[in-house]
């Protein structure tokens, strides 16, 4: 089975790291927003997400222009529209009712990559965790047709939580030493069953299957270790895609 280092942190740690910035209609976190704006070699909002681009760079917005705005623009505001259509700011409208303003604007990015041969590790998505429950379960939903557009792992940030669905077939390795792990991680089979190992956390699961009704892994946390030594990586391995969330400190 390959192995396979699944980047988490990395996007806001590593001087090296590059990413592609996806904003959604959700508040912003400033701290993250900064970190990761000056990582991202190509940025995006998905419609509303706009507004609240605008809102938190108030003062200096010419020096925050998104790459693009797409979806079918019923959320972002007139005034909105016309500053970032005026800064030269492309404007794609996407009007399929049967894919989300998320699922739309990361197709575009994906595209955008491979079009402008950039080197990018990780996209990553400000937005989609928090509000209603049923956006939440459309971001969810988003990460899996992210899984058949992209090899690239799709990390998705809201307050001080992170998401990324894990792929199938694969031993991932999460590196959880950087300090920026809050206590609580989790291990959700959306979609399947998934029949699950893993090491480095305190209720390991040996060839298990997660499934509804059955048994999930929620509010679990990460094995003791040794201050001076660190903590070891989660290891997961899965038949079936996986969703991975933990808690994050603020930075």
């Amino acid at each position: 089975m390959d192995q396979y280092v699944t980047k988490l942190f990395e996007c806001w740690n590593c001087s090296k790291q590059r990413i592609g910035l996806v904003i959604l209609n959700q508040p912003i976190d400033e701290q993250f927003f900064h970190v990761l704006w000056s990582k991202a070699k190509i940025r995006a909002c998905a419609d509303g997400g706009a507004n609240h681009l605008y809102r938190l760079t108030e003062g200096h917005r010419e020096s925050f222009l998104p790459d693009y705005i797409n979806g079918d623009f019923d959320s972002i505001l007139p005034e909105v529209k016309t500053f970032y259509t005026e800064k030269n700011c492309k404007m794609m409208e996407t009007s399929d009712q049967d894919l989300t303003d998320f699922t739309k604007c990361l197709a575009v990015m994906v595209e955008e990559i491979k079009a402008q041969k950039l080197q990018i590790d990780t996209i990553v998505t400000l937005g989609g965790l928090g509000g209603r429950f049923d956006q939440i379960m459309a971001t969810v939903e988003t990460l899996f047709h992210a899984q058949k557009m992209t090899d690239l792992p799709v990390v998705v940030i809201q307050d001080r939580s992170l998401a990324v669905l894990l792929k199938e077939g694969r031993q991932h390795h999460l590196n959880v030493n950087t300090g920026l792990e809050g206590k609580w991680c989790s291990l959700v089979p959306v979609g399947s069953p998934c029949l699950t190992t893993t090491s480095g956390l305190k209720w390991n699961l040996d060839n298990q299957v997660l499934t509804f009704g059955q048994l999930v892994s929620t509010s679990n946390t990460y094995e003791d270790h040794d201050p001076k030594e660190g903590r070891k990586p989660v290891r997961i391995t899965t038949d079936r895609p996986l969703l991975w969330s933990m808690g994050i400190k603020p930075q």
